[in-house]
């Protein structure tokens, strides 16, 4: 599809291998500009696209823009059912070179999110309200986009850091758990306590096989480094952490990265999530990293925020997560 308004714009999906490499160099091009600590790996890219779902498959969901035959951005979308109210949340993301910003081309790919969105949206036989959304690095140029395209902040999340590895907390596990190594046979048990323990916080995400796939799959992962409780044969709880040498080495620094802290609601008040961060620091630390990173909701239900301070860890960028009614939605 032709952009008559942008000269030589064109929009068109997404052509599998070929665009790969592309849509990293884009993506690693806009978080350089606007101070965003993330780094996208081709082979990350290639594990993530190579793993559909019904609610995110590359060849309906990735839409690439190309300015006189060269790609200077790309968009993407996913649905979701949302925990924190009655919607089926389409989520929007979209990169551009920065050197073409200002042309008009985010705007284009936002309306074209939102059209396809619409269209997808109009085939399912949904029975909550509708809504668009979208995240992004706090005060950059997304967020503007978003914030005169009449979408509102409905929260916000942080990304931390623990600047050293010196002092840290020692682990002590509570009485009555155990830690063991993971093994593959056990990795869908553990993704399937990862995302129940998610399910009474904000949003919602994609808990198929596809979207375990898409994690597991990805270069950096190393399940040796996870931490995985056990309360006799229940997981309990974890803590999956990671060392992405590629990014490192890409933004020049030594960090390892808590991906995901979480514990079931059964376990939870034990000290065992205190325990496993305290681990998850001693672990990285043996394993080279110089610095801890994690994420966070600003307004996590069970406290993290305070827990993931009282370790050591400062807060570093914030992000927002927005939304906008989709038409014949809430106003929600």
């Amino acid at each position: 599809m032709t952009v008559a308004s942008i000269a030589g714009l064109r929009l068109r999906p997404f052509a599998g291998e070929p665009d790969t490499a592309e849509l990293v160099r884009v993506a690693n091009a806009e978080n350089l500009a606007d101070g965003v600590s993330e780094h996208q790996t081709v082979d990350g890219m290639r594990a993530y696209l190579a793993n559909p779902s019904e609610q995110f498959d590359p060849a309906r969901d990735v839409t690439v823009a190309e300015l006189d035959g060269r790609v200077v951005a790309w968009a993407s979308r996913e649905w979701v059912d949302t925990r924190d109210g009655d919607l089926r949340e389409y989520r929007l993301w979209g990169a551009v070179e920065p050197e073409h910003r200002r042309r008009g081309i985010g705007t284009a790919l936002l309306a074209a999110n939102e059209r396809l969105s619409r269209a997808l949206a109009a085939e399912q036989a949904v029975d909550r309200g509708l809504a668009f959304g979208a995240w992004a690095a706090d005060g950059r140029p997304g967020a503007k986009l978003l914030d005169r395209s009449g979408y509102s902040v409905v929260r916000w999340f942080f990304d931390m850091v623990r600047p050293t590895m010196d002092d840290l907390p020692e682990m002590v596990l509570p009485p009555g758990f155990e830690l063991r190594p993971a093994t593959p046979d056990q990795f869908p048990a553990i993704w399937r306590a990862n995302r129940e323990a998610f399910r009474d916080h904000w949003g919602g995400s994609d808990e198929s096989e596809a979207a375990m796939h898409r994690f597991l799959d990805a270069p950096h992962v190393d399940p040796t480094l996870w931490l995985i409780a056990w309360d006799g044969d229940e997981i309990a709880g974890g803590v999956n952490n990671s060392i992405n040498a590629e990014e490192n080495e890409a933004l020049g620094i030594q960090r390892g990265w808590l991906e995901s802290v979480f514990t079931r609601r059964a376990w939870r008040r034990r000290g065992l999530a205190r325990a496993l961060i305290a681990g998850s620091l001693r672990l990285l630390r043996e394993r080279g990293a110089t610095s801890a990173a994690l994420g966070v909701d600003a307004d996590n239900p069970s406290g993290a925020l305070g827990l993931y301070e009282a370790a050591g860890f400062e807060i570093e960028d914030r992000f927002t997560a927005w939304r906008k009614p989709m038409e014949g939605g809430p106003a929600t």
